[in-house]
């Protein structure tokens, strides 16, 4: 649901014309390579490195505060990070875009500082102050050199209790976010991910969108927001997490002194009912100006704490990850149908979700759409190799030392795993989790958790270049809808006309 990638600008040209010769170059290619790609084995991977995670110590303060300090004394900076539980999931009806405005405005001015106050107080002592909102959790982050701990506390308690929510800079945050909202609806990417995600969850909050819509947000007032942060910011709705150059002993004092007097409050239980069962269905976002295609094809997939999460995450990393990735190999490497595939597996605290994801030339759509779902279908069909797997699991394995480098990684591993209620041991026993899962285990998950009959796909390109062929590639119907026209609040995604005026007696 809505990652920001930086990607550099020094070279692009040379990059892009490179790329356009291998793109042509690639089916012949393919064509002259033996039956069995690869021919020759890649390098074997190095041994993986010895890697211990740091001691830790998790108490919880008379408020109800969950409270988790990690020792990383390598360098004299520690990192504070307060997760609220709550996010755009708990935004009222109609009203969404309430938890990510919310969690804007935080660092906008306080009862005790302003705006530009709490600019200065990070900026005088080196460190660095983050608020946001996800699916599922609100946050604050803030980071400060060890001799800077006790002011760090304070603000990051002055930011999350005493926002003050000023009518100026909630328009000034409105205006910015609406303005970027327009601009993202023109992104066939970004609209190829939001109706997947409303078709994939229905109306259950999962399927709308964090940032909410233009209109939901012009809707908002200060009061939504001061009662968004009044029912969900509280000290038993919360984690805080210490880590770096500091003992648990100071860690500790310091979070009951500055959080104790927190009060705990009853938060709203939010039960919105299971997202759908797994329905077969075909949307196609019709943008006659597109050259190529989007394409979203999945379905629902596991929670973060399903016993299975771990063998579907090296199922979908086969099918279109890092480490194996068929996708990319057949689409890209054999047929020279695309730049780049993948296949993305989001796991969040109620359900989850997988998507194959890419794009391509706008008259290639339905033999890409055709050749993704027989990928999904010989995951089911055919058991996978032990190479595969174990490329999969040397990526995973080779790649974690790198998730618990500094205090940030260590703060963001031990919270995920007491938000989503998961043993800590697992970070410690990760490498041995994910080597003890065999080939058995993905053709069972894939049996299991794959529906290639039921998938949910999203098409966002110019439809009169494709939809004629749609039926060849096994989807002889699909629901059309004009990009001007698409509406994520009604079940057709097609925008209501507006009734025209009476006329006059």
């Amino acid at each position: 649901m809505n990652q920001v990638k930086q990607i550099g600008e020094v070279g692009r040209v040379g990059q892009v014309a490179l790329a356009a010769f291998a793109l042509l170059t690639l089916p012949v290619l393919a064509h002259a390579q033996a039956k069995d790609w690869p021919s020759e084995k890649p390098p074997q991977p190095l041994a993986a490195r010895d890697v211990k995670f740091p001691p830790y110590e998790i108490r919880t303060l008379p408020n109800g505060m969950q409270v988790v300090v990690v020792e990383h004394h390598e360098q004299p900076i520690v990192t504070l990070r307060l997760l609220v539980r709550a996010g755009a999931a708990s935004d009222p009806s109609k009203k969404q875009g309430v938890a990510v405005l919310t969690s804007s405005l935080l660092d906008q001015g306080t009862t005790t500082r302003s705006a530009a106050e709490i600019a200065d107080t990070i900026d005088s002592i080196g460190g660095a102050l983050a608020t946001g909102a996800g699916t599922d959790l609100s946050y604050v982050n803030v980071l400060v050199m060890k001799d800077s701990l006790g002011l760090g506390f304070e603000l990051l308690s002055d930011v999350a209790r005493n926002p003050t929510f000023k009518p100026d800079e909630l328009e000034r945050q409105r205006g910015q976010a609406v303005s970027g909202l327009k601009v993202s609806y023109d992104d066939p990417d970004y609209v190829a991910g939001l109706v997947f995600d409303r078709l994939v969850y229905g109306f259950h909050p999962y399927g709308l969108p964090n940032s909410g819509t233009p209109e939901s947000l012009q809707s908002l007032t200060d009061a939504d927001l001061r009662k968004f942060h009044d029912s969900y910011y509280a000290p038993n709705n919360a984690i805080l997490a210490v880590v770096g150059d500091v003992t648990p002993e100071d860690a500790f004092a310091s979070a009951q002194r500055i959080f104790g007097t927190w009060a705990k409050h009853d938060v709203p239980a939010v039960d919105a009912g299971p997202p759908p069962d797994p329905t077969r269905r075909v949307v196609v976002v019709d943008k006659p100006d597109a050259v190529q295609t989007e394409l979203r094809v999945g379905h629902l997939a596991l929670p973060r704490k399903h016993p299975d999460y771990l063998a579907f995450d090296l199922t979908m990393k086969i099918l279109g990850g890092e480490g194996a990735n068929r996708l990319q190999r057949v689409l890209r490497s054999e047929r020279g149908l695309t730049y780049g595939a993948s296949a993305e597996y989001q796991a969040l605290r109620q359900a989850g979700d997988f998507a194959a994801n890419t794009d391509t030339r706008s008259e290639a759509t339905a033999e890409v759409l055709k050749v993704i779902v027989e990928e999904i279908t010989k995951l089911q069909r055919e058991r996978v190799s032990d190479r595969e797997l174990s490329d999969a699991q040397a990526y995973l394995t080779g790649n974690f030392p790198l998730t618990i480098e500094t205090p940030e990684d260590i703060a963001s591993q031990v919270l995920n795993a007491i938000f989503y209620g998961l043993p800590l041991s697992d970070i410690e026993n990760y490498r041995e989790l994910v080597n003890a899962i065999t080939p058995d285990d993905i053709q069972r998950v894939a049996r299991q958790y794959l529906h290639p009959d039921r998938l949910s796909v999203v098409l966002v390109g110019n439809a009169s270049a494709f939809t004629k062929d749609l039926a060849g590639a096994g989807f002889p119907k699909f629901e059309k809808v004009e990009l001007p026209d698409l509406d994520l609040s009604s079940s057709s995604f097609q925008r209501r006309p507006t009734a025209a005026p009476a006329a006059r007696p």
